[in-house]
């Protein structure tokens, strides 16, 4: 009877774990759960093996790997125990045959076909208890296959849709994106429309990262087409951008920036409060003081002075850093500066056998768009 209780109990937290991950809209912070140890573990492994790899462009493949691959172990994790429990409560019950004289592995693999509907029939209970489970474990596998197959669809769906304005950062921001970038290509502080029409739309966008990242974690390690872009760079970047406005802009543009600020510190603090991460101290400063004067060289709107201006831009930044650090470690991001580490084409402005694109050049002359120098 023992044995039937411990299947029952294996049985119940895989159904109720792949309930929360895959039906259940909302976050779950609570760490003791077959996911999240499945993935503290998996993770932690292959980041360290992939940490071996000393080329860059492979180590970033291999950690591209990870999050499909990842999502397929744990469909097998939770199968596996599903079945293993159902086995146990077979046992338990003694379906096969009186007295407890049928071996394990076949109520395991009685189990196991019941689960997948293969209905061999060559091993059957012979209980109308047994024969009752049977039936329960075969809808419930069936139950489990049509959830996952109907889950996919739904994950790529959310994958793409945080992947579309990622791309389109490319030609506004560099690659990897940063926020001086954004800001001498959108034209500020002479040109604010472009800049209200990218907060607007990456405030939208920080939303739609926080719903579906918080409702399936596992999108948080799928990555980028390119290496240098990824949903963390792009976060930092809207931060980045938002925190010098709100230090330096007018009424209006701080409203705006104030918004498109909110939503993507929500995103960012949530996310490591799903993953348990504590906030960290950065190994570097992404703004040195010689950057941030460059930033705030423009006339003040407010009549502050350069000192309150940077005084307000390191207490706006020291509300978000310290969380884009802990995110980056623990996902092998990189977090852009606030200005490039070295002029380097866009993406667009490259191919796979060239360092340039032939054309570019003289594309960028013909528009006599400074942007694309």
């Amino acid at each position: 009877m023992i044995t039937a209780i411990i299947g029952i109990v294996l049985v119940a937290v895989a159904l109720h774990d792949s309930f929360e991950a895959l039906v259940l809209p909302r976050r779950v912070t609570r760490q003791w759960r077959v996911s999240r140890l499945y993935y503290r573990g998996a993770w932690r492994l292959w980041r360290g093996a992939a940490g071996l790899i000393r080329s860059p462009r492979y180590r970033e493949t291999a950690l591209g790997v990870f999050g499909p691959l990842s999502l397929l172990g744990l469909f097998l994790c939770w199968a596996a125990i599903l079945i293993l429990g159902f086995a146990l409560v077979h046992r338990g019950l003694d379906t096969l045959e009186a007295g407890g004289r049928a071996e394990f592995t076949r109520f395991l693999y009685m189990s196991g076909e019941t689960f997948f509907t293969l209905g061999y029939g060559d091993i059957t209970p012979k209980t109308r208890v047994g024969q009752l489970l049977s039936v329960v474990e075969a809808g419930t596998g069936f139950g489990f296959m049509a959830v996952v197959i109907g889950y996919l669809p739904v994950l790529y769906q959310a994958f793409s849709s945080r992947e579309r304005l990622i791309n389109l950062l490319d030609a506004r921001a560099g690659s990897p994106p940063t926020c001086s970038e954004l800001l001498r290509r959108s034209g500020a502080p002479d040109d604010w429309a472009e800049l209200h029409r990218f907060l607007a739309e990456w405030e939208a966008w920080s939303g739609e990262l926080l719903e579906s990242h918080l409702s399936f974690p596992v999108l948080s390690y799928y990555r980028s087409q390119h290496g240098n872009q990824s949903w963390l760079a792009a976060l930092a970047v809207v931060l980045d951008t938002s925190s010098v406005l709100l230090a330096t802009a007018g009424p209006r543009e701080q409203r705006r920036a104030q918004l498109a600020f909110a939503m993507a510190r929500h995103t960012c603090v949530d996310l490591c409060l799903v993953f348990w991460l504590p906030p960290k101290e950065p190994p570097r400063e992404r703004l040195t003081a010689d950057e941030a004067t460059k930033l705030l060289s423009g006339p003040s709107p407010n009549g502050e002075t350069r000192d309150e201006q940077l005084k307000h831009l390191q207490g706006v930044r020291a509300l978000y850093e310290p969380f884009l650090q802990a995110l980056s470690v623990h996902f092998v991001l990189h977090l852009p500066r606030f200005f490039p580490d070295a002029a380097k084409p866009d993406n667009w402005q490259s191919t796979a056998w060239t360092e340039r694109a032939p054309g570019i050049t003289e594309l960028a002359a013909r528009r006599g768009d400074e942007h694309f120098d």
